[in-house]
């Protein structure tokens, strides 16, 4: 397994810990199988080296055993929580029972429990949170709590240290919650590379749902997210009703699942586009439909550096996005196979994959610049 956006950092940002016997890490996040932020601290507990670290695994909301494979060596907790903020006392049992060397807290929302709970650990614990948004972003659009900037403010400077996956989402940090920046690190999000290259070179008969999705003529787009208000998907729905006004065999799979599901399934009829969307669920690899899809659609309102577009990055898929983080517009911008939406509406979405599929030629993939 070839992990991208390795642990070397982690190594790095660890290393004025005492190293003389093997580091005990407890990773925190609220469940397996969900989103980014779940996908990536599953990538990190199995990247690490099970010679330097000894890794816990906290699943603070979960109850049963996780679907996925993880390494033998990784030590999972199944904390079972109702929700997030009632898991307190649990996870301060659990922390003063393995006394961690450190703590990486993988969610906003838990980073405020995690942090808010630290003068209550062990003394020599030391604290990373990671920031999977941006919080300029969260606090204007997304319909988050009134004490959230409050909580960044009062509470992320008690993190040892904020990781952030760009530079562009760490200014946004450090000037929205006035921290210093020695505090941030930036690190950007591990994917399997191997894993992904092997999905690609695989014939599409081999996983049923490769094939069921696609029932139309196509082109075909993919997107992959959870169906939520800020992943834009509404805003695609809209803008593949007038791409078909050109494309008119274009269809879409939506490879998620979220409160918005009902919503959306509502508009596409209403929409009178019948067939041509596919919602697929959560797919746990998405990048096993890249074979099959013509283009990756990026529709939100607002990221931080999501892994869905990183995996299509890897994967050579040409990608459509709107302009919803500068880090995301950064990777992109001037890459071979991307079209950047001038702003985030329906209009600029459905001319951009107007202009991408008029440009584009049957099966073409394009290699770009390493992510590492």
């Amino acid at each position: 397994m070839r992990i991208i956006g390795n642990n070397s950092e982690i190594r790095r940002i660890v290393s004025d810990t005492t190293v003389a016997q093997k580091l005990r890490l407890l990773l925190l996040i609220p469940h397996l199988g969900g989103g980014g932020a779940e996908q990536v601290t599953a990538l990190l507990a199995g990247g690490l080296s099970r010679e330097k670290y000894e890794v816990h695994l906290a699943l603070v909301t979960q109850k049963s055993p996780p679907a996925e494979t993880l390494p033998p060596w990784i030590a999972v907790h199944l904390l079972g929580a109702a929700r997030v903020r009632s898991g307190a006392f649990r996870l301060l049992r659990l922390v003063h029972r393995l006394k961690p060397d450190l703590i990486l807290s993988g969610m906003a929302h838990l980073n405020f429990l995690v942090l808010l709970l630290r003068p209550f650990y062990p003394r020599k614990t030391r604290v990373f949170v990671r920031q999977n948004t941006t919080v300029s972003s969260v606090l204007a659009f997304g319909k988050v709590p009134w004490y959230t900037r409050m909580f960044y403010r009062r509470l992320y400077p008690h993190a040892n240290k904020i990781i952030c996956q760009s530079r562009a989402m760490a200014d946004d940090l450090a000037r929205e919650v006035r921290i210093k920046k020695d505090r941030i690190v930036v690190l950007p999000n591990p994917i399997d590379i191997d894993e992904i290259s092997a999905a690609n070179k695989q014939p599409a008969h081999l996983t049923v749902s490769r094939t069921s999705l696609w029932s139309n003529p196509g082109p075909h787009l993919l997107a992959v997210g959870r169906l939520a208000p800020e992943k834009g998907f509404d805003l695609l729905l809209q803008a593949l009703a007038l791409v078909r006004q050109r494309f008119p065999h274009a269809d879409l799979a939506i490879a998620g699942s979220g409160p918005e599901e009902s919503a959306l399934r509502a508009q596409s009829i209403a929409l009178g586009l019948g067939s041509a969307i596919h919602f697929a669920g959560y797919v746990n690899r998405p990048y096993e439909l890249y074979s099959q899809a013509a283009l990756f659609v990026l529709s939100s309102r607002y990221e931080g550096m999501p892994n869905a577009l990183l995996e299509a990055y890897a994967g050579e898929l040409p990608i459509v996005a709107t302009p919803a983080s500068q880090g995301l517009v950064d990777l992109l911008q001037g890459q071979p196979g991307t079209w950047l939406a001038d702003n985030t509406s329906v209009e600029a979405l459905a001319a951009t994959l107007i202009r991408a599929l008029g440009e584009l030629s049957h099966g073409q993939r394009f290699q770009r610049y390493a992510l590492s």
